[in-house]
Protein backbone atom coordinates (compact mmCIF):
# COMPACT_ATOMS: atom_id res chain seq x y z
CA UNK A 1 0.00 0.00 0.00
CA UNK A 2 1.50 3.48 -0.80
CA UNK A 3 0.61 4.64 2.84
CA UNK A 4 3.34 6.97 4.87
CA UNK A 5 2.47 5.47 8.35
CA UNK A 6 4.50 8.69 9.76
CA UNK A 7 1.50 11.21 7.80
CA UNK A 8 -0.73 12.90 9.31
CA UNK A 9 -3.74 10.76 10.26
CA UNK A 10 -6.66 10.91 7.65
CA UNK A 11 -9.08 11.12 10.07
CA UNK A 12 -7.18 15.02 11.23
CA UNK A 13 -6.53 15.62 7.42
CA UNK A 14 -9.51 18.06 6.64
CA UNK A 15 -10.30 18.77 10.07
CA UNK A 16 -10.41 22.70 10.75
CA UNK A 17 -8.57 22.57 14.02
CA UNK A 18 -10.51 25.80 15.10
CA UNK A 19 -14.46 25.73 15.72
CA UNK A 20 -16.63 27.99 13.90
CA UNK A 21 -19.07 28.46 16.85
CA UNK A 22 -18.44 30.18 19.80
CA UNK A 23 -19.54 27.65 22.93
CA UNK A 24 -21.24 31.06 25.02
CA UNK A 25 -23.35 31.74 21.70
CA UNK A 26 -23.84 28.08 21.35
CA UNK A 27 -25.57 28.20 24.89
CA UNK A 28 -27.86 31.19 24.54
CA UNK A 29 -28.86 29.76 21.63
CA UNK A 30 -29.82 26.28 22.71
CA UNK A 31 -31.05 28.23 26.35
CA UNK A 32 -33.53 30.36 24.19
CA UNK A 33 -34.47 27.12 22.17
CA UNK A 34 -35.02 24.85 24.43
CA UNK A 35 -37.27 27.39 27.05
CA UNK A 36 -39.99 26.68 23.94
CA UNK A 37 -40.04 23.01 24.70
CA UNK A 38 -39.85 22.58 28.58
CA UNK A 39 -40.83 24.42 31.86
CA UNK A 40 -37.93 26.66 32.99
CA UNK A 41 -34.83 24.96 31.65
CA UNK A 42 -31.42 26.03 32.17
CA UNK A 43 -28.54 25.24 30.29
CA UNK A 44 -25.15 24.38 31.51
CA UNK A 45 -21.53 24.76 29.67
CA UNK A 46 -21.15 23.74 26.24
CA UNK A 47 -18.50 21.58 25.35
CA UNK A 48 -17.56 21.10 21.58
CA UNK A 49 -14.66 18.06 21.57
CA UNK A 50 -11.50 18.66 19.97
CA UNK A 51 -11.92 15.36 18.23
CA UNK A 52 -15.15 16.74 16.29
CA UNK A 53 -16.27 14.86 13.44
CA UNK A 54 -15.83 15.50 9.54
CA UNK A 55 -19.74 15.13 8.97
CA UNK A 56 -21.52 16.87 11.51
CA UNK A 57 -20.72 18.50 14.23
CA UNK A 58 -20.94 17.59 18.22
CA UNK A 59 -21.59 19.51 20.80
CA UNK A 60 -21.79 18.23 24.41
CA UNK A 61 -23.96 20.02 26.79
CA UNK A 62 -25.87 19.53 30.08
CA UNK A 63 -29.52 20.91 31.20
CA UNK A 64 -31.75 21.13 33.93
CA UNK A 65 -35.64 20.77 33.72
CA UNK A 66 -38.55 19.38 35.65
CA UNK A 67 -36.15 19.18 38.59
CA UNK A 68 -33.91 16.46 36.64
CA UNK A 69 -30.71 16.55 34.83
CA UNK A 70 -30.23 16.03 31.80
CA UNK A 71 -26.25 14.92 29.92
CA UNK A 72 -26.81 15.84 25.88
CA UNK A 73 -25.60 15.79 22.99
CA UNK A 74 -26.37 18.06 20.07
CA UNK A 75 -25.37 17.02 16.32
CA UNK A 76 -25.95 19.98 14.25
CA UNK A 77 -25.38 19.45 10.45
CA UNK A 78 -22.60 21.62 9.06
CA UNK A 79 -23.03 24.89 6.56
CA UNK A 80 -21.91 24.84 3.19
CA UNK A 81 -19.02 27.10 3.67
CA UNK A 82 -17.54 24.22 5.79
CA UNK A 83 -17.30 22.18 2.65
CA UNK A 84 -18.88 19.45 3.95
CA UNK A 85 -18.02 15.58 3.36
CA UNK A 86 -21.43 14.69 2.11
CA UNK A 87 -24.34 16.67 0.24
CA UNK A 88 -26.97 16.27 2.47
CA UNK A 89 -27.97 16.04 6.23
CA UNK A 90 -31.21 15.07 6.89
CA UNK A 91 -30.79 15.03 10.66
CA UNK A 92 -34.91 14.26 10.73
CA UNK A 93 -34.22 11.27 8.78
CA UNK A 94 -31.35 10.08 10.81
CA UNK A 95 -33.65 10.58 14.52
CA UNK A 96 -36.48 8.40 12.96
CA UNK A 97 -34.03 5.34 11.82
CA UNK A 98 -32.92 5.87 15.77
CA UNK A 99 -36.16 5.83 16.64
CA UNK A 100 -37.24 2.60 15.00
CA UNK A 101 -33.99 0.84 16.30
CA UNK A 102 -35.18 1.85 19.43
CA UNK A 103 -38.70 0.66 19.41
CA UNK A 104 -38.08 -2.56 17.65
CA UNK A 105 -34.59 -3.82 19.35
CA UNK A 106 -32.82 -4.17 22.08
CA UNK A 107 -29.81 -2.04 20.40
CA UNK A 108 -28.63 0.51 22.62
CA UNK A 109 -29.00 3.72 20.50
CA UNK A 110 -29.44 7.53 22.37
CA UNK A 111 -32.56 8.61 22.88
CA UNK A 112 -33.87 11.15 20.35
CA UNK A 113 -35.15 13.65 22.36
CA UNK A 114 -35.59 16.56 19.56
CA UNK A 115 -35.29 16.98 16.29
CA UNK A 116 -35.15 20.36 15.04
CA UNK A 117 -35.38 21.05 11.37
CA UNK A 118 -35.32 25.24 11.82
CA UNK A 119 -31.53 26.24 11.73
CA UNK A 120 -32.35 29.65 13.25
CA UNK A 121 -30.99 28.82 16.83
CA UNK A 122 -28.00 26.91 15.98
CA UNK A 123 -27.09 27.67 12.36
CA UNK A 124 -27.82 24.61 11.16
CA UNK A 125 -30.77 22.36 11.57
CA UNK A 126 -29.25 19.79 14.95
CA UNK A 127 -30.43 16.95 17.22
CA UNK A 128 -30.45 16.78 20.59
CA UNK A 129 -29.72 12.85 22.00
CA UNK A 130 -28.94 11.33 25.34
CA UNK A 131 -25.61 10.99 26.15
CA UNK A 132 -24.18 7.88 26.68
CA UNK A 133 -20.48 6.96 28.55
CA UNK A 134 -18.47 4.23 26.92
CA UNK A 135 -15.39 4.13 25.36
CA UNK A 136 -15.00 4.24 21.56
CA UNK A 137 -12.22 1.97 19.27
CA UNK A 138 -9.89 5.10 18.06
CA UNK A 139 -9.60 6.18 14.25
CA UNK A 140 -6.56 8.44 15.77
CA UNK A 141 -4.20 6.94 16.17
CA UNK A 142 -5.96 3.49 14.77
CA UNK A 143 -7.44 1.18 17.41
CA UNK A 144 -4.79 -1.51 16.36
CA UNK A 145 -1.96 0.62 16.64
CA UNK A 146 -2.03 0.58 20.57
CA UNK A 147 -5.17 1.39 22.38
CA UNK A 148 -7.51 -0.04 24.71
CA UNK A 149 -8.58 -2.37 21.99
CA UNK A 150 -5.25 -3.70 21.18
CA UNK A 151 -4.31 -4.25 25.02
CA UNK A 152 -7.40 -6.19 25.77
CA UNK A 153 -7.10 -9.54 25.95
CA UNK A 154 -8.76 -12.60 22.88
CA UNK A 155 -11.54 -13.41 25.14
CA UNK A 156 -12.40 -9.26 25.47
CA UNK A 157 -11.92 -8.76 22.00
CA UNK A 158 -13.85 -11.65 21.45
CA UNK A 159 -17.07 -9.86 23.18
CA UNK A 160 -16.42 -7.12 21.67
CA UNK A 161 -16.79 -9.33 18.14
CA UNK A 162 -19.78 -11.10 18.93
CA UNK A 163 -21.34 -8.32 20.35
CA UNK A 164 -20.98 -6.05 17.60
CA UNK A 165 -22.58 -8.66 15.39
CA UNK A 166 -25.10 -9.13 17.42
CA UNK A 167 -25.93 -5.27 16.59
CA UNK A 168 -25.96 -6.14 12.91
CA UNK A 169 -28.35 -8.97 13.01
CA UNK A 170 -30.86 -7.03 15.57
CA UNK A 171 -30.89 -3.78 13.13
CA UNK A 172 -31.67 -5.88 9.70
CA UNK A 173 -34.73 -7.31 11.70
CA UNK A 174 -36.14 -3.32 11.82
CA UNK A 175 -38.57 -3.00 8.54
CA UNK A 176 -36.87 -0.23 6.95
CA UNK A 177 -40.16 1.28 5.53
CA UNK A 178 -40.58 1.53 9.45
CA UNK A 179 -37.96 3.78 9.34
CA UNK A 180 -39.32 6.06 6.67
CA UNK A 181 -37.01 4.58 4.28
CA UNK A 182 -38.05 3.85 0.64
CA UNK A 183 -37.64 -0.13 0.36
CA UNK A 184 -36.85 -1.40 -2.91
CA UNK A 185 -38.89 -5.16 -3.75
CA UNK A 186 -35.56 -6.88 -3.02
CA UNK A 187 -31.84 -6.76 -1.84
CA UNK A 188 -30.23 -6.81 -5.44
CA UNK A 189 -32.60 -3.86 -6.00
CA UNK A 190 -31.41 -2.09 -3.19
CA UNK A 191 -28.08 -2.79 -3.90
CA UNK A 192 -28.07 -1.23 -7.57
CA UNK A 193 -30.44 2.27 -6.36
CA UNK A 194 -27.14 1.93 -3.93
CA UNK A 195 -24.72 2.46 -6.26
CA UNK A 196 -26.73 4.99 -8.24
CA UNK A 197 -26.72 7.11 -5.56
CA UNK A 198 -23.09 6.50 -4.69
CA UNK A 199 -22.13 7.49 -8.44
CA UNK A 200 -24.36 10.90 -7.58
CA UNK A 201 -22.09 11.57 -4.87
CA UNK A 202 -18.72 10.88 -6.53
CA UNK A 203 -20.19 13.55 -8.97
CA UNK A 204 -21.12 15.65 -6.55
CA UNK A 205 -17.63 15.42 -4.91
CA UNK A 206 -15.93 15.95 -8.03
CA UNK A 207 -17.71 19.12 -9.08
CA UNK A 208 -15.28 21.02 -6.86
CA UNK A 209 -11.86 18.41 -6.91
CA UNK A 210 -10.26 15.92 -9.43
CA UNK A 211 -11.91 13.18 -10.97
CA UNK A 212 -10.45 9.71 -9.78
CA UNK A 213 -10.09 7.13 -13.13
CA UNK A 214 -9.66 4.80 -9.96
CA UNK A 215 -13.36 5.03 -8.92
CA UNK A 216 -14.19 5.52 -12.31
CA UNK A 217 -13.02 2.09 -13.10
CA UNK A 218 -14.29 0.58 -10.12
CA UNK A 219 -17.58 1.64 -10.95
CA UNK A 220 -17.72 0.06 -13.99
CA UNK A 221 -16.60 -3.32 -12.38
CA UNK A 222 -19.54 -2.52 -9.66
CA UNK A 223 -22.13 -2.86 -12.80
CA UNK A 224 -20.95 -5.45 -13.97
CA UNK A 225 -20.57 -8.13 -10.98
CA UNK A 226 -23.60 -6.36 -9.16
CA UNK A 227 -25.25 -9.46 -7.43
CA UNK A 228 -28.90 -10.20 -8.02
CA UNK A 229 -30.31 -10.77 -4.85
CA UNK A 230 -33.45 -11.95 -4.84
CA UNK A 231 -33.65 -11.51 -0.43
CA UNK A 232 -35.43 -9.04 1.18
CA UNK A 233 -33.82 -5.36 1.19
CA UNK A 234 -33.25 -4.86 5.32
CA UNK A 235 -32.22 -1.75 7.16
CA UNK A 236 -28.83 -0.97 6.76
CA UNK A 237 -26.71 1.05 9.62
CA UNK A 238 -24.97 1.91 6.63
CA UNK A 239 -21.73 3.21 9.11
CA UNK A 240 -21.63 -0.23 10.36
CA UNK A 241 -17.59 -0.01 12.02
CA UNK A 242 -16.81 -0.77 15.49
CA UNK A 243 -15.00 3.03 15.76
CA UNK A 244 -19.55 3.68 15.79
CA UNK A 245 -20.08 2.19 18.98
CA UNK A 246 -19.36 3.00 22.32
CA UNK A 247 -18.52 -0.12 24.87
CA UNK A 248 -18.88 -0.93 28.22
CA UNK A 249 -16.73 -3.25 29.73
CA UNK A 250 -16.32 -4.87 25.68
CA UNK A 251 -19.96 -4.41 25.45
CA UNK A 252 -22.05 -2.24 23.14
CA UNK A 253 -23.35 0.87 25.49
CA UNK A 254 -24.51 3.07 22.22
CA UNK A 255 -24.36 2.63 18.84
CA UNK A 256 -23.85 5.91 16.76
CA UNK A 257 -23.62 7.79 13.32
CA UNK A 258 -26.88 6.97 11.16
CA UNK A 259 -26.48 9.27 9.22
CA UNK A 260 -25.81 6.62 5.78
CA UNK A 261 -28.46 4.35 6.82
CA UNK A 262 -30.42 2.78 4.36
CA UNK A 263 -32.21 -0.11 2.74
CA UNK A 264 -30.23 -2.74 1.40
CA UNK A 265 -28.41 -5.97 1.74
CA UNK A 266 -27.40 -7.44 4.79
CA UNK A 267 -24.10 -7.70 3.77
CA UNK A 268 -23.59 -4.50 3.03
CA UNK A 269 -23.23 -3.48 6.68
CA UNK A 270 -21.20 -6.54 7.51
CA UNK A 271 -18.40 -6.12 4.35
CA UNK A 272 -18.48 -2.53 5.92
CA UNK A 273 -17.31 -3.78 9.40
CA UNK A 274 -15.00 -6.33 7.34
CA UNK A 275 -13.14 -3.33 5.49
CA UNK A 276 -12.83 -0.90 7.71
CA UNK A 277 -10.58 -3.12 9.71
CA UNK A 278 -8.77 -4.20 6.93
CA UNK A 279 -8.18 -0.62 5.99
CA UNK A 280 -6.67 -0.09 9.48
CA UNK A 281 -5.39 -3.51 9.45
CA UNK A 282 -3.43 -2.60 5.92
CA UNK A 283 -2.18 0.40 7.56
CA UNK A 284 -0.66 -1.33 10.28
CA UNK A 285 1.36 -3.87 8.08
CA UNK A 286 2.48 -0.96 6.12
CA UNK A 287 3.75 0.46 9.70
CA UNK A 288 5.50 -2.41 10.75
CA UNK A 289 3.30 -2.74 13.19
CA UNK A 290 1.61 -6.42 14.61
CA UNK A 291 -1.87 -5.29 14.42
CA UNK A 292 -5.05 -7.38 15.11
CA UNK A 293 -5.23 -9.87 12.51
CA UNK A 294 -6.92 -12.16 14.45
CA UNK A 295 -9.91 -9.38 15.16
CA UNK A 296 -12.81 -8.64 12.73
CA UNK A 297 -11.32 -11.43 10.50
CA UNK A 298 -13.89 -12.01 7.27
CA UNK A 299 -14.46 -15.46 7.73
CA UNK A 300 -15.14 -15.47 11.93
CA UNK A 301 -17.92 -12.50 11.30
CA UNK A 302 -19.28 -14.59 8.19
CA UNK A 303 -20.19 -17.16 10.59
CA UNK A 304 -21.30 -15.25 13.31
CA UNK A 305 -23.79 -13.15 11.44
CA UNK A 306 -24.98 -16.98 9.67
CA UNK A 307 -25.24 -18.39 13.48
CA UNK A 308 -26.51 -15.15 14.58
CA UNK A 309 -29.44 -14.29 12.05
CA UNK A 310 -30.05 -17.72 10.26
CA UNK A 311 -28.81 -15.60 6.93
CA UNK A 312 -25.80 -16.92 5.25
CA UNK A 313 -23.86 -13.83 3.63
CA UNK A 314 -23.29 -14.25 0.61
CA UNK A 315 -21.40 -12.21 -2.55
CA UNK A 316 -18.71 -10.97 0.38
CA UNK A 317 -15.89 -10.35 -2.27
CA UNK A 318 -18.44 -7.77 -4.46
CA UNK A 319 -19.64 -6.36 -1.01
CA UNK A 320 -16.18 -5.66 0.51
CA UNK A 321 -15.41 -4.36 -3.00
CA UNK A 322 -17.95 -2.15 -2.55
CA UNK A 323 -17.76 -1.16 0.71
CA UNK A 324 -13.86 -0.27 -0.35
CA UNK A 325 -15.27 2.05 -3.45
CA UNK A 326 -17.61 3.80 -1.08
CA UNK A 327 -15.27 4.85 1.57
CA UNK A 328 -12.78 5.67 -1.92
CA UNK A 329 -14.77 8.29 -2.56
CA UNK A 330 -14.81 9.57 0.92
CA UNK A 331 -11.10 9.59 1.12
CA UNK A 332 -11.36 11.54 -2.07
CA UNK A 333 -12.96 14.04 -0.33
CA UNK A 334 -11.38 14.43 2.44
CA UNK A 335 -8.47 14.98 0.37
CA UNK A 336 -9.74 17.89 -1.65
CA UNK A 337 -11.37 19.32 1.56
CA UNK A 338 -7.57 19.33 2.69
CA UNK A 339 -6.29 21.18 -0.25
CA UNK A 340 -9.61 23.69 0.26
CA UNK A 341 -8.01 24.44 4.04
CA UNK A 342 -4.09 24.48 3.27
CA UNK A 343 -3.56 21.28 4.59
CA UNK A 344 -1.82 19.82 1.84
CA UNK A 345 -1.35 20.50 -1.86
CA UNK A 346 -3.28 18.99 -4.96
CA UNK A 347 -1.57 15.66 -6.70
CA UNK A 348 -0.82 15.25 -10.03
CA UNK A 349 -2.30 11.84 -9.73
CA UNK A 350 -5.94 12.48 -7.65
CA UNK A 351 -5.63 8.38 -7.28
CA UNK A 352 -3.16 8.94 -4.89
CA UNK A 353 -5.42 10.86 -2.44
CA UNK A 354 -7.22 7.76 -2.07
CA UNK A 355 -5.25 5.93 1.00
CA UNK A 356 -6.54 2.30 0.46
CA UNK A 357 -5.69 2.62 -3.41
CA UNK A 358 -3.53 -0.24 -3.83
CA UNK A 359 -6.26 -2.39 -1.52
CA UNK A 360 -8.96 -0.88 -3.75
CA UNK A 361 -6.75 -2.14 -7.07
CA UNK A 362 -6.56 -5.59 -5.79
CA UNK A 363 -10.03 -6.10 -4.68
CA UNK A 364 -11.15 -5.27 -8.26
CA UNK A 365 -8.60 -7.74 -9.57
CA UNK A 366 -9.15 -10.42 -7.66
CA UNK A 367 -6.31 -10.37 -5.74
CA UNK A 368 -6.26 -8.80 -2.12
CA UNK A 369 -7.98 -11.84 -0.26
CA UNK A 370 -5.48 -14.66 -2.27
CA UNK A 371 -2.69 -12.67 -0.98
CA UNK A 372 -4.03 -12.69 2.99
CA UNK A 373 -4.54 -16.42 3.09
Amino acid sequence: MTIDPDATDHGEVARPHDSRRDPAAVRTGLQRWLAGRVPDPVVGDVHIPESNGMSSETLLFDARWDGADHRLVARVAPVDSAVPVFPRYDLDAQARVMRAVADTTAVPVPHVHWSETDPSALGSPFLVMSRIDGLVPPDVMPYNFGSWVSDATDEQRATMQATAVDVLAQIHTVDPAAAGLDTPPTAGDAIRAHIAAQRGYYEWTTRTGPRSPLIEHAFTWLDEHAPDDPNPAVLCWGDARIGNILFDDFRPAGVLDWELATAGAREMDLAWMIFLHRFFEDIATTAGLPGLPGFLRRDDLTDAYALRSGHAPEHLDFHTCYAAVQHAIIMLRIATRAVHYGQSEQPDDPDSMIMHRATLEAMLDGTYWKALT
